[in-house]
């Protein structure tokens, strides 16, 4: 049995090249425009977006608790007082930014309160 022309000799040569340069072309173009993302990329950016979501969450809670508060005008004093870097370290040690069933305070928390109480 004699095997098709373009499976033989230097056109099997450019088969093989023309599917090798159109795996890299889709490879390229998937990773590129298609959205593609290795499962690394994927996990990361959705622990990025949980801990974000989780920050926009509870840092509401934070501003309206350190509001509510009896001494919030002093508070308020207080922390615009302090330099802009160091408000959240401020909520942190008061304890704004730690919630029920936690001992710690959230990562981040305390970094957005301080700004929406600036804003304020």
């Amino acid at each position: 049995m004699e095997l098709p022309a373009a499976i033989q000799g230097e056109s099997l040569t450019r088969l093989l090249q023309g599917f090798g340069l159109g795996a890299v072309v889709a490879i390229g173009v998937g990773f590129g425009w298609g959205g593609w993302t290795l499962g690394s990329t994927a996990a990361e950016q959705s622990a990025t977006e949980t801990s974000a979501a989780v920050v926009a969450a509870l840092a509401p809670i934070c501003v309206k608790n350190f509001q509510a508060d009896s001494q919030a005008t002093v508070n308020m004093t207080e922390l615009l007082a302090e330099s802009s870097y160091k408000r959240d370290n401020l909520l942190e040690d008061a304890g704004w930014a730690t919630f029920s069933g936690s001992d710690e305070p959230t990562p981040g928390v305390a970094e957005e309160c301080a700004q929406r109480l600036a804003k304020v």
